[in-house]
């Protein structure tokens, strides 16, 4: 990939709602992959379109809702149209989206509506490759096709100062599990009715008891527990691989990131939403042999989750793109 692959950016769209986006908090990923793809080093955009294997189109779901969203109305015509306008745009300038009906296209987004926006074309919901942070596999995600990339939260554009170096491998974390959030969707509910506050080791909370610091909390903890909310995906999961707490997967019909490339049994522990109530019982069932080795893979993995700038090899932006040519490669394009 590294000496082949190259990316063609379409110039078309002004900013902030193409070639810009969120560099920092929730939605991270959505600007500094454009970033970088558009004015980092990477050695694999090209200028000439005709060498290009994929189409990058380089607008932000975020910046979309930030200036065409009118709050609390939950209307999403004016992004659709957005995005309906922009693929209309390109296909009317170059001739590389009908040739293959957007197939050799891709998009980008980690905001929760960005697979509604993507539904403004047909094609590009259908035959795009979509990079997507919201990656539900019963709301139309395509892992054949799509790839569902880690949603990151940089609070102020940089990695927490207490997730930067976790403590050595072998100190003792005193909790075995951790939880703090807010009650939405259907399973936290249910995390929170058969284990708040009713063992002491299972560090259950909705909201943290004042004073208590929430990394801190991570950092002390052999599991940290990451239901899915109303949408499948949370930056929770990054975080507890920049803590270096095996992240326990409490979700349903979520498409984990990087999972073509990543063995995510290796670094992770999935339980199945109807054994949260013997939640406890399955993570003292593991074996600290095999606790020991889910940390060590989880360190080994951590670098593939760090947003570097610029971008560095084997980090999250090379791993995104790994993966969209991945996808390239096993595309038939009549």
């Amino acid at each position: 990939m590294e000496r082949k692959f190259k990316v063609y950016v379409y110039k078309e769209g002004e900013p902030p709602m193409a070639h810009d986006g969120p560099c920092k908090e929730m939605y991270s990923i959505e600007g500094r992959f454009i970033n970088e793809l558009e004015h980092g080093t990477t050695r694999f955009r090209t200028s000439d379109p005709e060498r290009a294997h994929i189409y990058f189109l380089p607008f932000s779901v975020t910046s979309m809702v930030e200036y065409l969203y009118r709050p609390l109305t939950y209307d999403l015509v004016p992004l659709k149209q957005y995005v309906a306008d922009y693929v209309k745009v390109v296909s009317t300038r170059h001739p590389f989206w009908n040739r293959t009906s957007g197939a050799d296209h891709f998009m980008l987004a980690c905001h929760d509506w960005g697979p509604l926006v993507s539904e403004a074309n047909p094609q590009l919901y259908s035959r795009s490759i979509r990079g997507l942070c919201n990656a539900n596999s019963s709301e139309g995600f395509n892992p054949q096709k799509d790839v569902s990339i880690p949603e990151i939260h940089l609070f102020g554009g940089y990695l927490p100062t207490k997730l930067q170096n976790p403590p050595p491998l072998t100190e003792p974390r005193p909790h075995l599990a951790f939880f703090a959030g807010g009650v939405h969707g259907p399973i936290r509910p249910i995390l929170l009715d058969n284990w708040k506050g009713r063992d002491n080791d299972m560090k259950v909370y909705e909201y943290l008891p004042e004073g208590v610091d929430y990394y801190s909390f991570m950092l002390q903890s052999k599991y940290c527990l990451c239901p899915s909310g109303y949408e499948v995906a949370s930056p929770r999961v990054v975080e507890s691989i920049y803590a270096e707490c095996i992240p326990v997967i409490l979700s349903k019909k979520f498409v984990l990131p990087l999972s073509d490339v990543l063995r995510w049994e290796s670094f992770s522990v999935q339980v199945k939403v109807s054994d949260i109530p013997r939640l406890k019982e399955v993570l003292t069932s593991i074996s600290e042999e095999k606790y020991m080795k889910l940390k060590e893979n989880l360190r080994a993995v951590r670098k593939h989750f760090m947003l570097n700038k610029p971008a560095q090899r084997f980090d999250a932006f090379h791993m995104i793109l790994h993966s969209i040519w991945l996808r390239r490669l096993n595309m038939r394009l009549s």
